[in-house]
């Protein structure tokens, strides 16, 4: 079995968006699809709109990210998301 490395960026809906109360539900969708959540920053945009990246491993034939995006962006306070990276681990 083969191992992708994604980082996904969330961007939230406002700045008055509760990053921990999104940040919880996208980390669950990740793990329903598959994943293993690595680690989760903050990235500050502007405005007080802060964006959450997660780095996560996933199976490779999962590799279709479109259903996980989906789903992501139903969450209440999700604004946007984008597929930043996916590479293969080694090892």
């Amino acid at each position: 079995m083969v191992n992708v490395i994604v980082t996904l960026k969330v961007m939230p809906e406002s700045p008055e968006t509760s990053l921990s109360n999104i940040k919880d539900k996208i980390e669950r969708e990740i793990k329903k699809f598959g994943g293993v959540v690595g680690k989760v920053e903050e990235e500050p945009i502007g405005f007080g709109l802060v964006s959450l990246i997660f780095t996560f491993s996933l199976d490779e034939k999962k590799s279709n990210l479109d259903p996980l995006e989906d789903s992501i962006k139903k969450i209440d306070g999700v604004g946007n998301t984008e597929v930043v990276s996916i590479t293969r681990a080694f090892g």
